[in-house]
C-alpha cells in the first residue's frame, strides 16, 4: 500500500501546510466518507460541516477558505483544490492490469500488421491487414482494430473497443470500453416511390488527434466522403453520439447523452453539457458553452453561453424561465370571492 508524509504530499501539490497530525496518508476518499489515513479536498465552504464530522486526517483547501483544521487534523490550501485533488490522484493510480505476454497466443494480428516497439496486444483481440502500431500502444483483451488503421504512440484501446478500417488515432490517445470509432455514418434517403429505404455508402474515415479520450460506449461515426475529425485534447463522455464529417476543434468537451448530427462545426475549446444535442451543418464558434439539455438550431458565435431548448443566449433563456413561473404562479392564484 502506498502511504506518503503531509510533507511529502505537499511538496507535489506547493501549498501551504496549516496545523499538524501524526498521520501518514494512504489514499484520497470521500469527506464523509474517509478514515483516518485518508485525505480528502474541500472546494467550497459549505462542505465545512462535513469537515466537522470527518475522520480524515487532512483536507486539500482552496486558500481563500479561513478555518482553521482543528486537532491532528491538517490543511492544505492551494489555489484551486480542484486541480490540487487532480495532481494528488496521480500519484494514487493502482497498477495497470498485467500482460503476461506481449502478444497474446490468442491474439489474431495478421502478418502484414507494423507492431510498434514496447506494444501490447491482449488476448482475443485482432488486428487487421496493414494496421500500423506506434510504440508503447496497449490493446486490452478483445479490442478490434481494422485494416489499414494507424495508432499512435502511447495510445491505449479498452476492451470491447472497435476502430473500424483505415482510421487514424493519434499519440496518447484513450479509448475506453466498447467504444466505435469509424462505424458507418446515419445516412438513408427515401426511395423513389417512396417505398423503403436507400443507404447512402459512408466511405470516409476518422481522425483522432493527439491526447483524445473517447468514453465507454460512445461512437464516433465515419465522413460520407473525407473525415470525421476530433482536434487535439478533445474529451468526450461516455454515451456520445458524433455524427459523420463532423470537426472539433482543439481541447473541446463533451458530456454524457451529448451528441452532434451531421456536419457539425465545433471551435476550439468548446464545452456541452450533457444530453444537449447539436442540429447538423451547425457552427459553433471558439469558447462557446451549451447548457446539458439543450437543443442548438443555429450557429452560435464564439464565447456565447446557450442554454434552453431550442437554445438562446442563457441569460434570455433565464429570464424566459422567470416569466414562465410568474404566469405559473398567477394562474394558480384562486380569486377570492368579494361580498357585496
Amino acid at each position: 500500500m502506498k502511504s506518503f508524509s503531509i510533507e511529502q504530499i505537499n511538496a507535489i501539490l506547493g501549498g501551504v501546510i496549516v496545523g499538524n497530525t501524526t498521520q501518514t496518508i494512504t489514499g484520497p476518499e470521500q469527506i464523509e466518507l474517509a478514515n483516518n489515513n485518508q485525505i480528502t479536498f474541500i472546494g467550497n465552504r459549505k462542505y465545512f460541516k462535513l469537515w466537522e464530522n470527518s475522520k480524515a486526517c487532512a483536507a486539500i483547501v482552496n486558500d481563500t477558505l479561513d478555518v482553521e483544521p482543528g486537532e491532528n487534523k491538517v490543511f492544505i490550501k492551494v489555489k484551486d483544490a480542484d486541480l490540487a485533488m487532480a495532481l494528488l490522484l496521480e500519484i494514487f493510480i493502482p497498477a495497470a492490469p498485467l500482460f503476461d505476454h506481449a502478444i497474446h497466443p490468442s491474439a489474431i494480428v495478421h502478418a502484414t500488421a507494423k507492431i510498434g516497439a514496447g506494444s501490447r496486444i491482449g488476448a482475443g483481440c485482432y488486428v487487421g491487414a496493414n494496421v500500423t502500431l506506434g510504440t508503447n500502444v496497449t490493446l486490452y483483451p478483445n479490442a478490434t482494430v481494422l485494416d489499414e488503421t494507424t495508432i499512435g504512440n502511447n495510445t491505449i484501446i479498452w476492451s470491447g473497443v472497435v476502430i473500424r478500417e483505415r482510421c487514424i488515432i493519434g499519440n496518447n490517445c484513450i479509448l475506453h470500453p466498447n467504444s466505435t470509432i469509424g462505424a458507418d455514418g446515419f445516412g438513408f434517403r427515401p426511395a423513389p416511390g417512396g417505398r423503403g429505404l436507400i443507404k447512402v455508402p459512408q466511405i470516409g474515415n476518422v481522425v483522432l488527434g493527439n491526447g483524445v479520450e473517447i468514453g465507454a460506449n460512445s461512437c464516433v461515426d465515419r465522413g460520407k466522403f473525407s473525415s470525421t475529425i476530433l482536434g487535439d485534447g478533445t474529451k468526450i463522455d461516455n454515451l456520445v453520439q458524433i455524427g459523420h464529417n463532423c470537426k472539433t476543434g482543439m481541447f473541446c468537451i463533451m458530456a454524457g447523452h451529448s451528441g452532434l448530427a451531421g456536419s457539425v462545426t465545433l471551435g476550439n475549446g468548446v464545452i456541452i453539457g450533457g444530453s444537449a444535442s447539436i442540429k447538423d451543418h451547425t457552427t459553433i464558434g471558439d469558447g462557446a458553452v451549451i447548457g446539458a439539455g439543450s437543443g442548438v438550431v443555429g450557429d452560435v458565435e464564439a464565447g456565447k453561453t446557450m442554454l434552453g431548448y431550442p437554445a438562446l443566449e442563457s441569460r434570455e433563456t433565464l429570464k424566459q424561465w422567470v416569466i414562465l413561473r410568474k404566469l405559473v404562479r398567477e394562474a394558480n392564484v384562486k380569486p377570492v370571492a368579494v361580498l357585496a
